[in-house]
């Protein structure tokens, strides 16, 4: 299972190259408006891109958008929430894996039951990452996941993270981190400008 790039590219960024097989994380580095997350967003074919882009072989084209989406998952920095309260936002048959996961991450035991507005941005963005988990995606890709947490929630995300591709995880990671990406990543996609650069 691979998940290729080649030429990948719009007005505002590429061309990238890259192809990330089942089990390895690519780490997506730069600084801040530097490209990261257009990438992210040619990937989940949510942004209009030319050049090549294929998972298992099978071209982005081949497929739908909703469907290619279900595969290839996009968790952006600041996920959408449409309801009220966190558990309106998980299908009732993932519950049963989404508890185990918040508790992994360091999340409080009632937290399913809360009122999205009275979530920290940390809370938010280790539901989002539940939330996309749940429906067992073949790529995943994350948008600074861990920005705002403490260490020790960082490290409970990476642990999980690294457990899911361990299971074959296809994974795209935006940090700023560089200690990060040398722990995730096996390897590193460096942007500036719109441009890969050499890290």
């Amino acid at each position: 299972m691979t998940l290729r790039m080649h030429m990948l590219r719009n007005t505002w960024a590429g061309p990238f190259n890259a192809s990330i097989e089942a089990a390895q994380c690519l780490c997506v580095t730069g600084a801040s408006g530097s490209g990261k997350s257009v990438l992210l967003r040619m990937l989940a074919d949510m942004d209009p891109a030319e050049g090549e882009l294929s998972l298992a072989g099978i071209d982005r084209r081949a497929m739908s958008a909703s469907s290619w989406r279900q595969r290839v998952m996009l968790v952006p920095a600041q996920a959408g929430w449409w309801a009220p309260t966190v558990q309106e936002h998980f299908a009732e048959a993932t519950m049963t894996n989404a508890r185990p996961l918040a508790d992994r991450l360091r999340l409080p035991s009632d937290i399913f039951e809360r009122q999205v507005l009275r979530l920290s941005s940390g809370e938010r963005q280790r539901l989002a990452l539940i939330r996309a988990l749940v429906t067992r995606p073949t790529a995943l890709l994350l948008d600074e996941p861990t920005a705002s947490l403490d260490q020790d929630s960082v490290a409970a995300v990476e642990s999980l993270l690294a457990e899911e591709l361990a299971r074959g995880l296809i994974l795209v990671l935006v940090t700023h981190d560089a200690a990060q990406a040398a722990r995730m990543g096996q390897q590193t996609l460096h942007i500036a400008g719109g441009k890969t650069v050499a890290a």
